[in-house]
């Protein structure tokens, strides 16, 4: 084909695409190229970037090509609010990562039935394990929950020097485990070879599996040599880790003494009632089973974590925000440890945590959802396949929500009667029919390990530092760089 044809071509399916622009009422957005649409204008290692300053320039209900994909970025929370609460838009983006390895599989993927039917079932395994308001059962995940964070602090401790160190490894482990636990009902020792390759296969795939990856927007990569290597060992990575997790379930199934309160155990009943009840698995699967752990662990461990990760960060680089929470605990707790009945009287502690979710996004171009039906949003018409950006970074940024949103301030999630306030515009975990199943246990988990770590320390930035990296690199989720800190026991100071 020669040079001229190529280009009357592009032009052609530019001319096409506009006109079905028009034709069919899309968002507003930028025109992109044919084939790649807009993927060579997106800043690979800060595609969130890119895509807010689209919404900001488009409004929020921007239209864009992303390759194959059609795809609307939102920025507004009442409209994300009144957009992911309708069916119609209940579905999972068309992403070619995420499809081709989870095979719609599992929760985060799944779709249909399949999705309502395994949400249920999920739900309801974590309300009995304890993710509730108040009872028996939420004091025994508590204790499950302390369990961890003790460990966490000993290890804090034995491992701090003068000159700091990188705590991921050692937040890594503990929080792993804790998921290790109530999934599987099984932990490891930190320096275990299997848990270790599991934890190195979490970290490769949060970098590789990211939602802007061109991969997921244009299939014909895998058959280059560099795309074509990092799909093998994802999917590689997939089949032997489902492996390890036959082997939990083998051990689970031989073993009468087994911990029963676990997902995986929960699963595995369900399995055996409808075998014997109507010898039909339904969703229930073999395959099912293994997708679902996985989607639990993963997202569980992955996005409590980063935001772990993040908070003592900011404490460190912002040592009075970090003060101001110490005076608080020693106010209205003196020296007794926090614990959950204390989340209503540390709302300094809550505000922090929220003001880290805002500020650094764990996932800052949200969980995309799909249309599974020709559908509008406004005016807008949005064919049916669409990926729909729920674009939590552009929202927690805004300056429109937010008085000086790159800023660092706690104070603006502190009501004018010094309650936790709840601005509309603050989405952590989206919001709508696939809102976050596990919000509420992240919420524990993430108020149990902050308040017993700031309890035990003060946190700080190495003296020989000059400066910290508070940017982040992005893959699925947005997580720190390398860096070091200082834990410094609190019984050494003078209050």
């Amino acid at each position: 084909m020669s040079i001229f044809m190529i280009i009357l071509t592009c032009l052609l399916l530019i001319i096409f695409y506009y006109t079905n622009r028009k034709k069919h009422r899309l968002p507003p957005g930028p025109l992109g190229l044919p084939i790649v649409g807009y993927l060579p204008w997106l800043n690979s290692k800060a595609p969130h970037l890119t895509l807010t300053q689209l919404t900001r320039k488009y409004g929020p209900i921007c239209g864009l090509k992303m390759g194959s994909v059609y795809t609307v970025l939102l920025s507004d929370p009442k409209l994300i609010r009144q957009v992911l609460a309708k069916g119609s838009f209940a579905g999972r983006a068309p992403l070619y990562l995420t499809h081709g390895i989870m095979r719609g599989y599992g929760l985060i993927c799944a779709e249909g039935d399949l999705w309502k039917d395994q949400r249920r079932f999920v739900a309801g395994c974590l309300k009995n394990l304890g993710m509730v308001k108040f009872g028996l059962k939420r004091d025994k995940m508590e204790r499950r929950i302390l369990a961890v964070v003790d460990e966490c602090i000993l290890k804090l401790k034995d491992r701090s020097t003068e000159d700091g160190f990188d705590p991921n490894e050692t937040l890594h482990h503990c929080v792993g485990n804790l998921l290790n636990d109530l999934v599987f009902g099984k932990t490891y020792d930190e320096n275990d070879h299997i848990w270790k390759w599991l934890r190195k296969l979490q970290e490769d795939g949060v970098k590789h599996i990211g939602v802007a990856g061109p991969l997921n927007f244009l299939p014909f990569l895998r058959f280059l040599p560099q795309y074509g290597k990092t799909m093998y060992n994802l999917i590689n990575g997939k089949l032997q880790t489902h492996e390890i997790y036959q082997k939990i379930i083998e051990e689970h199934r031989s073993n009468p003494n087994a911990n029963n309160d676990t997902i995986l155990s929960a699963f595995n009943d369900e399995m055996t009632n409808k075998m014997m009840e109507s010898n039909n698995l339904g969703y229930f699967t073999e395959q099912q089973y293994y997708h679902l752990l996985a989607d639990i662990f993963g997202a569980g461990t992955d996005t409590t974590l980063t935001t772990l990760r993040w908070f003592l960060l900011f404490v460190a680089a912002y040592p009075h925000e970090q003060e101001k929470i110490r005076h608080e605990m020693q106010e209205v707790l003196s020296d007794k440890a926090p614990t959950l009945e204390d989340r209503i009287i540390l709302p300094r502690l809550e505000a922090t945590i929220a003001e880290v979710q805002r500020i650094r996004s764990v996932v800052p171009i949200g969980i995309p959802h799909g249309t599974i039906e020709d559908t509008q949003i406004g005016e807008y018409d949005i064919p049916k396949g669409t990926m729909i950006v729920p674009l939590q970074w552009s929202i927690h940024t805004n300056p429109s929500y937010w008085k000086d949103p790159l800023e660092f301030k706690p104070d603006r999630f502190i009501a004018d009667d010094g309650s936790l306030a709840k601005p509309e515009a603050f989405l952590p975990f989206q919001t709508g029919k696939r809102i976050c199943v596990g919000d509420e246990l992240a919420k524990m988990i993430l108020f149990l390990f902050t308040a017993r770590i700031l309890h035990r320390f003060v946190i700080s930035i190495p003296s020989n530092v000059s400066s910290i990296d508070l940017e982040g690199e992005c893959g699925i989720t947005l997580i720190p760089k390398p860096h070091r800190l200082v834990f410094t026991l609190r019984e050494n100071l003078t209050n």
